[in-house]
């Protein structure tokens, strides 16, 4: 039996989070590497509590858990395979938002981390990243509700304020908060990678806290190769160190063998992203980090060429291995939908009458529906009105929906990609099983259209008789020439 202990931040060699580079292929090929903790690229609060949670991701041939927002864009995908260690860094500068967002992700994730450091604008305009550091009651508000609000480690990555003195106060402050960890980036907010890192400060709160420090920014002056971590790290005396940079341009800084070549590590991405179905744009910009000096040769160009993931592949002489992968996908997929097709057959009543039908609004005139026909035919026949009863599939999220008109059951055996477009498509069922008009435009006379009509006409006669007298002529004149405009046939 497996013990699953807290995520403990001593001695750690740390994947930094990192503006869409800290996508799931980044962080297993980390993972794989050497690295022991991965953090994921920081996702603001906002965004993440529009996010449904999707277990087994797309189609199921996944198996990851997707965070999937209302455009249907996959906001933060894991997996298993990193699950006890990825922590997930948020932007945020509301306690509780932040807490909604750590309880949404907490079952899925190693650790949570609040992003004090982001100096980028897009970042401090909305109060967050670096501009929580001169606002340390709000630090304090967020991380203590975290700490007491979720059972995992909490922890917040900052940049160092102007004065020595000034910053260990801050992470003096920080630490009564009771985070697990707090990780350093060396540099002041306005200093940029070029700036030296400034070691001297990150080992004055080495030595001022008793909880781990994680020392970040030393890819320019100090991390070149595997060894030099530990060099940083006693430059710092942090407990860990967190490599952003040298990790983007060759993630196997984190093998104590050695760098691999350039071209084995963006095969091996390549292949993470294939199999966890990452967007090809993100993979484009991931690989050309890497290519950095090389974006100009042959290889280059064909990447910065390429429009889908698989004219990646072929840039990189790996077309095979994705026909492999997505023929994998396509067999996996097929056999779910069987499974779930025989599973959809056992547990449907063989009492309810099924057609293939869909519901296509293009051939029904404007504001007329199949749902509309029915309830009125319920009406002129004085039976109930129509019941829907409509379930979601798990398995692509599409829609089903069975109608129950006078004690009998109606659906269609197609799924749809809406709740509305299951009904209506189960309405059409039940109007045709009955023999009845639908609505359609080529069923000539539409009598419900002319009942609607009707129904206005004598709105706008009553309308003109509950008139004010004293209302100018003209106005009338003018809403009887619109409404009457309204129907007069295109010609």
């Amino acid at each position: 039996m497996t013990v699953n202990t807290p995520l403990c931040f001593g001695g750690k060699k740390i994947l930094a989070p990192m503006v869409r580079v800290g996508t799931l292929p980044m962080r297993l090929l980390a993972l794989d590497y050497g690295a022991d903790i991965v953090y994921c690229e920081e996702l603001i609060d906002i965004k993440m509590l529009q996010c449904k949670r999707v277990i087994n991701g797309k189609y199921k041939v996944l198996e990851t858990v997707d965070f999937v927002a209302p455009n249907e864009r996959v906001v933060f995908r894991t997996c298993e395979r990193e699950k006890h260690h990825v922590v997930f860094q948020m932007g945020s500068a509301d306690a509780e938002r932040a807490l909604a967002v750590a309880k949404l992700v907490e079952s899925d994730v190693a650790g949570i981390d609040i992003n004090m450091g982001c100096p980028k604008e897009y970042s401090t305009k909305a109060s967050m990243g670096a501009a929580l550091l001169s606002d340390p009651d709000k630090i304090e508000s967020i991380l203590t509700t975290l700490v007491k609000g979720i059972c995992k480690p909490i922890t917040c990555k900052i940049r160092i304020l102007p004065s020595v003195e000034d910053t260990v106060n801050l992470v003096k402050r920080i630490e009564k908060t009771g985070i697990a960890a707090i990780a350093v980036h060396g540099r002041k907010k306005e200093e940029r990678p070029q700036h030296p890192v400034h070691c001297d400060v990150i080992k004055a709160i080495s030595e001022a806290i008793s909880i781990p420090v994680i020392a970040n920014g030393g890819s320019h002056d100090f991390i070149k190769e595997y060894m030099d971590i530990e060099t940083f790290q006693k430059a710092t005396a942090a407990s860990s160190v967190m490599i952003a940079r040298a990790a983007m341009w060759n993630p196997s800084i984190f093998r104590k063998e050695g760098l691999l070549p350039l071209k084995q590590v963006m095969q091996d991405y390549i292949k993470y992203a294939v199999r966890y179905d990452n967007h090809y744009t993100n993979t484009k910009y991931c690989l050309c980090q890497m290519l950095r000096e090389q974006l100009e040769t042959a290889q280059g160009k064909k990447l910065h060429a390429a429009q889908s993931t698989q004219e990646i592949c072929e840039a990189f002489e790996m077309a095979n291995f994705y026909e492999e992968i997505t023929a994998g996908f396509e067999a996996k997929k097929t056999s779910l939908e069987t499974d779930t097709q025989d599973e959809d057959d056992q547990m449907q009543d063989p009492d309810v009458i099924k057609m293939a039908v869909k519901f296509d609004k293009r051939e029904y005139p404007p504001q007329i529906t199949p749902k509309m026909y029915l309830l009125e035919w319920c009406r002129k026949e004085k039976h109930p009105q129509p019941v829907y009863e409509t379930v979601q599939r798990p398995l692509d999220r599409l829609f089903c929906s069975v109608v129950t008109v006078a004690e009998q059951k109606y659906r269609s055996t197609l799924w749809e990609k809406s709740k509305k477009l299951a009904e209506q498509a189960a309405a059409i069922v039940c109007l045709r099983t009955l023999g009845v008009p639908e609505g359609k435009l080529c069923e000539g006379e539409n009598n419900l259209i002319n009942k609607r009509k009707r129904e206005d006409q004598e709105r706008l006669n009553n309308r003109d008789c509950r008139e004010d007298p004293a209302e100018p002529s003209h106005k009338k004149a003018n809403f009887i020439e619109e409404t009457s405009a309204m129907n007069v046939p295109k010609v």
